[in-house]
């Protein structure tokens, strides 16, 4: 996880949404423990009620679970369940603003698809 916190948003909950990214890219897998508590506020400096925030907002969603006395661990079929959840958000929310910025800018379909290729020609 990158130590970088964004000062517009709460630290918790930039650290919910890293954890969560880090589910949806495979490095966290369904079942793998989370890092300690007292191990994330140590390596990034921050309050460990931060963290345990972050942790609990990610217990909230059904996303982890507590497992006393071993910590917390990320729920089965948490990714697909995750990723849906996240292309709704995605689509509701943020992709409206892109098209509409898209639509400003005169941009056509052909030339976002040769960005995405790579094909910068």
């Amino acid at each position: 996880m990158d130590a970088d916190w964004n000062s517009n948003e709460p630290i918790y909950l930039q650290l919910k949404e890293r954890v969560v990214g880090m589910i949806l890219d495979g490095s966290i897998k369904e079942g793998d423990a989370l890092p300690s508590v007292r191990t994330v506020a140590s390596d990034y400096q921050i309050n460990p009620l931060t963290v345990l925030k972050a942790y609990q907002l990610l217990v909230d969603q059904d996303l982890v679970e507590k497992r006393r006395g071993l910590g917390m661990f990320v729920r089965a079929d948490v990714h697909d369940k995750l990723a849906s959840s996240e292309r709704k958000h995605f689509l509701d929310e943020e992709w409206p603003i892109v098209v509409e910025r898209i639509q400003r800018l005169g941009l056509k379909p052909r030339e976002l698809l040769k960005q995405i290729q790579g094909d910068n020609k």
